[in-house]
Parts: structure tokens; C-alpha cells; sequence
């Protein structure tokens, strides 16, 4: 019963991050920005998003799990946060220059997470995959961005 339950509280705390996401929304301001052509519709990032999410908490739960609250979990834990904190800087305080650091940041503590658990949790690693992939995409995205409107906040 104790797994099923340590499972829930990762959950949660995903969802946590992921209301931060859904708090702040891309709104009229990211409309009005000038995107690369590339860039997915907006109806795409609920259901990648939610896929994640969900591979991210059993990534989290699964080093837990096997490991405690070591390393590769306080990685965890903070990528968590800087995750959340992306939309806050980008949607909320349309600060796409740090948007873009903080994606930037983000990224490593994907790598870094991968690196921790490849040999002690592969799965754990392995689910952090699609999210390494979906990360840089957005990284690139987020920068496209930033280079194609000068005039906004940096």
C-alpha cells in the first residue's frame, strides 16, 4: 500500500507544477507575437504535457522508490520548480529573455537527471526521455521567440 501511496504524492506534487502551467495561460499577449512557422498549435501542449507529467511523476516516484530522497531526486525536485516557474515568467510576466534562461536551465537538470539515474534507474531515466526531447523543442521555440521580437521585455 506504501507505493501506491508515495505514487499519489508525486502525482500531486506534478500536478502542483502543472496548475502553475494552467494558471497562466498563453493568452492575447503570446497570440500577438511573431512565431516560427514551426510552431505546434496551441491545442497540442495540454495533451504533451499531460503525458509528461504523468512520466515525469513515476520517473520521480521510481527513484524514490529505490533510492530515498538522494541526489537524483533533489534534481528532480528542482527541475520540478523550474519547470513551474516558466510560465510564470513567460505567460504572466511575458519576460521572454528569462523565459528562455529558465527553459535553458531546465534542460540541464533534464540531463542531469538522466545522468544520475542511468545506471541506478534506468526507467526513471528512460521516462525522462520524452521529456529531454519535448524540452529542447520548446527550448528552441522559446528562443525563436525571444530573436523574433525584439521589442518585448528582456
Amino acid at each position: 500500500m506504501r507505493p501506491f501511496l508515495t505514487l499519489l504524492i508525486f502525482l500531486a506534487l506534478v500536478a502542483a507544477a502543472a496548475l502553475t502551467g494552467m494558471t497562466y495561460l498563453p493568452g492575447a499577449w503570446y497570440e500577438a507575437l511573431v512565431k516560427p512557422d514551426w510552431t505546434p498549435p496551441n491545442w497540442l501542449f495540454p495533451p504533451v504535457w499531460t503525458v509528461l507529467y504523468i512520466m515525469i511523476a513515476v520517473a520521480g516516484w521510481l527513484v524514490f522508490e529505490k533510492e530515498g530522497f538522494r541526489q537524483a531526486l533533489i534534481v528532480w525536485v528542482i527541475s520540478l520548480q523550474i519547470n513551474a516557474a516558466w510560465s510564470v515568467l513567460m505567460f504572466k510576466e511575458h519576460q521572454i529573455a528569462l523565459a528562455a534562461a529558465n527553459i535553458v536551465a531546465l534542460l540541464v537538470s533534464i540531463v542531469i537527471f538522466i545522468s544520475l539515474t542511468w545506471k541506478t534507474n534506468r526507467l526513471a531515466s528512460l521516462l525522462f526521455v520524452p521529456y529531454l526531447v519535448w524540452v529542447s523543442y520548446a527550448t528552441a521555440l522559446n528562443i525563436a521567440i525571444w530573436q523574433l521580437n525584439p521589442g518585448q521585455p528582456a
